[in-house]
């Protein structure tokens, strides 16, 4: 049973694996398309469409209409965040984040790679509190993109390392989100929260007993925890997380159940007698209905969720807010943009901070014999990881909008990012690239 659990992990982080590396691959091309929308003949119609086209729905004295900007970040990013959150939930319980051990290294070396980078940020920035509110952008990885580029050496890189950095990148988005929920909220509406709350028991009472409806969970979390986040002053997207904590992970039928059960209907549909034509029997067609309904009583809400939410998030979600929010627009000296105190603090942060924390975090907690390294995982490739994992995109830009109030700030800040992640990508790539060239000379001289 142990043998049979354990290739099922393999296989389902093999295949998150894959996705995510897709998925940043699209990202890639998204955003190099933004960025030459935003600077060509075609400005005006891409700041129109994403920041002055407006969008929503009115019942009554009830108004609820924004640019799609905003419905993008606040709405269809909460999206994202939800299934993050089933991520971790998922992955505390049951994953490289559900024992001490699997755990330690991911969760040493994220703490290193978001402590770090604030601490270079807030020190370039020390002298202007305006500029300083931008700590939390250089704190965050983008799994997507640094999966993406890590999937460009195949099976060069050990699966090891590919679930390192997810397990690294999941501990940080978690890092991410608290400090979104506690030090990017300014002003509290308190009963706005007190309504959340309510909700939120109402989702966690329906888990105890057992509801596993997943369009109950979406109906309470989108017109009550979501709706009451939106108006409480604390990030919409927080909502997201919230309400994964409290889908159910309880399967309604139990693993032993379920092979008894699918092989007395095996059996069934044997002993029917076929049809002389390609139609099932009416015996056989409720037969394989009830093996459907068992597989899906045998599978958590959890899971079905994740599955089915993986593919909008990585394919559609991440790639319009990319589109909608990379399209940073260049007016005059771009290096008066890179040099600005926000710009380098963020690249300083990302590029070196992300590298120095997670390798020097990681090397304290394996010489303390608090972690161990990953089977086959060697140092230079978690140098190499350190700096992919200095690519901080999506959640970086996603703060920057919640940390400055001005657009000039925001636009210094998105430049920052892109540039940084573009330096990181081709040093953390080259330092891998040049561990899998040397590791191949090695072997073919021991043949």
């Amino acid at each position: 049973m142990a043998e049979r659990n354990s290739s099922t992990t393999n296989f389902n982080i093999t295949n998150f694996v894959r996705e995510e590396s897709l998925a940043g691959i699209l990202l890639i091309a998204v955003t190099i398309a933004a960025l030459i929308w935003a600077n060509s003949a075609y400005y005006e119609e891409y700041h129109y469409l994403w920041h002055e086209l407006k969008a929503g729905f009115v019942f009554g004295d009830f108004s609820l209409v924004t640019s799609l900007h905003h419905w993008i970040n606040d709405g269809l990013m909460a999206i994202f965040f939800f299934a993050i959150g089933l991520e971790i939930k998922r992955e505390v319980l049951a994953g490289e984040l559900s024992t001490l051990k699997k755990a330690s290294l991911p969760i040493f070396a994220a703490i290193g790679g978001m402590l770090v980078p604030a601490l270079i940020y807030t020190f370039v920035n020390s002298g202007d509190p305006e500029f300083a509110k931008g700590w939390g952008i250089p704190m965050a990885t983008d799994i997507a993109f640094a999966l993406g580029l890590l999937s460009l050496l195949g099976n060069k890189v050990n699966i090891n390392l590919k679930i390192f950095l997810t397990a690294l990148a999941i501990a940080d988005d978690l890092g991410a989100i608290l400090i979104i929920a506690i030090f990017y909220t300014e002003t509290i509406e308190i009963m706005e929260l007190v309504y959340a709350g309510f909700f939120l028991s109402v989702l966690f009472i329906a888990n105890r007993m057992g509801v596993r409806r997943t369009t109950f969970y979406a109906i309470v979390g989108l017109l009550g925890v979501w709706s009451s986040f939106l108006y409480s002053g604390v990030h919409a997207t927080i909502a997201g997380v919230l309400i994964a904590m409290t889908i159910p992970v309880r399967p309604k039928v139990r693993e032993n159940d379920f092979i008894d059960g699918l092989s007395r209907l095996l059996d069934k549909f044997k002993r029917e007698r076929p049809n002389d034509s390609t139609l099932l029997t009416e015996k056989q067609s409720h037969l394989i209905n009830d093996i459907c309904k068992l597989s899906d009583d045998s599978n958590t809400p959890l899971q079905k969720l994740e599955h089915a939410l993986h593919p909008v998030v990585a394919y559609f979600i991440l790639p319009v807010f990319a589109i909608s929010n990379a399209g940073i627009h260049v007016e005059g000296n771009i290096l008066s943009l890179v040099f600005h105190p926000i710009s380098i603090g963020i690249i300083a942060g990302l590029l070196f901070g992300k590298f120095i924390g997670i390798t020097l975090f990681s090397l304290l907690a394996v010489k303390a014999k608090w972690a161990t390294l990953p089977s086959g995982v060697t140092w230079k490739q978690i140098y190499g990881v350190g700096f992919l994992a200095g690519i901080g995109f999506t959640m970086s830009i996603f703060i920057s909008d919640l940390a400055f109030v001005s657009d000039e700030y925001v636009q210094i800040a998105k430049v920052g990012i892109i540039v940084d992640s573009v330096i990181a990508a081709i040093i953390g790539m080259a330092i891998l690239t040049w561990k899998s060239k040397t590791k191949k000379t090695e072997q073919n001289k021991t043949k």
